[in-house]
């Protein structure tokens, strides 16, 4: 299937896509209305679902974005290229149609990720922990971190079983909501080789994985990747930070109660700076101040790998208000 194939084979399923990639949106008439492309909350985002007209294709109001339900799964899992988006596409369109809205037998899948996060275990000396200590990440053993020694993974090939890190997602209410699955290779430290290493479950939009309760006045560190907020945890031991996940996640993520300073970590690159920019603005809005930094590198990872805790803690020391900066 080329891509004008798989853009129409997703229209058929247009409801269930949209359910499934705009999950803050709902059905209104022949349109699922949004808020934007991450899926937001709000009513400028309109997707076809029905004719007349081209069911799959959507309109932003907002900002005049326009395309099809390709676009919009590409938007959703960040594809750096069509072919991720295509595969990703067409894994999708190999499964069975969901049941139908309000059917007795809806899958939820904040209970799946509930479920699965009660079938693993701490990554204390797991392969999940050495994958993580191979990213330079001396400081990984937290309660939302945990181990799968078999998750199925499947795609076009079939279903298998990999190793994983799971990462739970939760709310202001500290319960999870949705987890972060990563694959990982069966044998060497490193994320699996397969088209998707990382897929979410649940309600991951807005919300983060959390390292640390910040008390009462005090700051959060919040950024993109676990990868990218533990490299500034490994370089500061003492800040509280949590993991958006995503860029569109990131400026949707709401400072938790008591939380007067947010320091707002973001990759160095076009989405992560509209990201961080959404996100300062509603935190204006709440009364809670913002510093944003910015990595050197592509995010603070590679940062981290490229010179050590040791001048990473030093490059954000003032923003992070733990030391005087080297």
């Amino acid at each position: 299937m080329n891509a004008a194939a798989v853009a129409a084979a997703l229209a058929e399923r247009a409801e269930e896509v949209c359910r499934r990639d705009l999950p803050y949106g709902r059905r209104r008439g022949r349109y699922w209305v949004a808020g934007d492309l991450d899926g937001g909350r709000g009513r400028s985002l309109y997707v076809r679902l029905a004719p007349p007209g081209a069911p799959g294709k959507f309109t932003d109001a907002a900002t005049g974005e326009h395309g099809d339900l390709l676009d919009i799964v590409r938007r959703r899992i960040c594809a750096p290229t069509l072919r991720a988006a295509l595969d990703e596409a067409r894994a999708f369109l190999a499964r069975p149609a969901a049941p139908a809205a309000g059917s007795g037998d809806a899958y939820d899948a904040t209970d799946a990720a509930r479920r699965l996060w009660r079938r693993c275990r701490a990554i204390d000396g797991t392969h999940a922990e050495a994958y993580l200590r191979a990213r330079g990440l001396a400081r990984c053993r937290f309660p939302a971190l945990r181990f799968h020694p078999g998750l199925f993974y499947r795609d076009d090939g079939g279903v298998r079983r990999l190793p994983a890190l799971v990462a739970a997602v939760t709310g202001s209410d500290e319960a999870v909501c949705g987890v972060l699955r990563t694959w990982l290779h069966p044998t060497e430290p490193a994320k699996a080789q397969v088209s998707r290493p990382r897929k979410a479950l649940g309600r991951v939009y807005g919300h983060a994985v959390r390292f640390g309760c910040p008390a009462d006045g005090a700051s959060l560190l919040v950024g993109e990747g676990i990868e990218t907020v533990l490299s500034l945890v490994t370089a500061s031991p003492d800040i509280t930070a949590a993991a958006a996940l995503s860029a569109g996640s990131l400026g949707a993520f709401a400072p938790p109660a008591g939380v007067t300073r947010l320091v707002i970590a973001r990759d160095n690159d076009p989405e992560g700076e509209r990201a961080a920019e959404r996100l300062a603005r509603r935190c204006a809005r709440a009364g809670v101040a913002a510093t944003v930094i910015v990595s050197r590198g592509a995010d603070f990872n590679s940062d981290l790998l490229a010179f050590g805790p040791a001048a990473l803690a030093a490059w954000t020391a003032l923003a992070l208000g733990d030391r005087e900066p080297g």
